[in-house]
């Protein structure tokens, strides 16, 4: 009897979802994360020859646009549901990780691929871009985790709003330095010859575009969605959706007008939840965005494992594995600490603010978009350090991230 591809893939994604809504249940602030299961799932699934393992080399754009979709989504999500008000003060923390951790991780990732695996510069540039964004989907564990709950100050709570708040908009903000990869790879190293469009362009235009356009459709999501009350039972039953709608729209416009859509994203739905933050529509607008990043994420995870058992991490040297293992263990870390130093919090709360630097989805999103975009050397080595990287996070943070945070609080 033959084997039908699409059968067997109706049943994957149905055990997918499946573990979406049943595995919280069963391992709810246990030392272990959901993504752990799904990329187990996805080597089992795919290591038996009947579905072709997935490929992000040879199907770049799809890896690409899958990543962005499950993002984008998590940015909305995660802006519903932080509810400290944006500030200079209130958001130290966050100015901190942006300003001085983020750029010491992308260098020091970049140097470590540059003079430890020997990475040309435009490819060097590229991985300390991609591994730089704490993940937006993956860190839940370390996050926020309903309306309400970042805005207290109490003890314990700050490591989950910094990291929180950082993973919304470092996500964007890593752009223009994945754009610089590009250029880099495309018109040579030469200053002159990118330097004058990267800082007007990529750094200047989309970061103020991006953040002004998610102020404007927030505040008209906002007025559209706590204005209207859904009385209809039709109504009632779609209650919510306005988040994936809102976040489509605000996304695809943004890029429209040449935008980051990732920082136009987080901000509106920082403005929609802080424009309304005491109304009960809330919850349904964060549980819905929940829901399809939750499910994006499972599926996502189980191509992961599938292109593990496909050979993802086949290319990899032992100074890429070295160089995967000090992102994880040494770089993020020591950039957190750099960056904290001096911020008025236990040195307990910073540490774990530093080591929690998790990455993710977000990085397959720029390391997919970056080949997508101009050709570099050693793309398969690429992703093999990448991907190590993230498995190494997932299983890392994911196990470490309920006892510590919970400690914590």
């Amino acid at each position: 009897m033959a084997i039908e591809l699409y059968d067997v893939g109706l049943a994957v994604v149905g055990i997918a979802l499946l573990g979406v809504a049943v595995l919280p249940l069963l391992v709810s602030d246990r030392p272990i994360s959901l993504p752990i299961f799904f990329v187990a799932f996805g080597a089992l699934v795919f290591y038996v020859p009947i579905i072709p393992a997935p490929d992000p080399l040879e199907q770049g754009l799809l890896t690409e646009h899958v990543a962005e979709l499950g993002v984008i989504l998590a940015l909305m999500g995660l802006g519903l549901k932080i509810d400290r008000p944006p500030s200079l003060r209130g958001w130290t923390s966050t100015w901190r990780l942006l300003a001085i951790t983020m750029p010491l991780s992308i260098a020091g990732a970049a140097l470590l691929g540059w003079w430890l695996v020997g990475f040309l510069a435009p490819a060097a540039v590229l991985l300390g871009a991609v591994i730089a964004p704490t993940d937006p989907v993956l860190a839940s564990e370390v996050q926020v985790e309903e309306p309400g709950e970042g805005e207290t100050d109490e003890e314990g709570s700050e490591p989950r709003f910094a990291l929180s708040s950082e993973a919304g908009l470092n996500d964007g903000l890593a752009f223009p330095f994945t754009n610089l990869a590009i250029a880099l790879a495309l018109v040579g190293l030469a200053p002159e010859n990118w330097l004058g469009e990267w800082l007007f362009v990529a750094v200047g235009y989309k970061i103020v575009v991006g953040t002004l356009a998610g102020i404007v459709f927030g505040m008209v999501l906002a007025r559209l969605v706590f204005t209207t009350a859904p009385e209809t039972r039709i109504a009632q039953s779609v209650q919510g959706l306005e988040a994936i709608g809102g976040t489509l729209a605000v996304y695809g416009l943004t890029e429209v007008v040449g935008g980051y859509g990732f920082i136009a994203v987080f901000v509106a739905a920082l403005m929609i939840r802080h424009s309304e933050r005491s109304h009960e529509y809330n919850e349904s607008l964060h549980r819905t965005a929940e829901f399809a990043e939750q499910t994006l994420m499972a599926l996502i995870m189980v191509f992961f494992g599938g292109a593990i058992v496909g050979g993802l991490l086949g290319p990899l040297t032992f100074e890429g594995l070295l160089t995967a293992l000090a992102i994880v263990f040494l770089v993020r870390p020591l950039a957190g600490i750099v960056g904290l130093v001096g911020f008025d919090r236990p040195w307990s709360e910073r540490g774990a603010i530093a080591f929690f630097g998790v990455r993710g989805i977000g990085s397959f999103y720029y390391l997919a978009h970056g080949l997508n975009e101009a050709a570099f050397a050693d793309a398969d080595l690429l992703w093999a350090v990448v991907g190590t990287v993230v498995l190494v996070s997932v299983v890392l943070h994911g196990i470490t991230a309920s006892p510590v945070m919970n400690r914590l609080h």
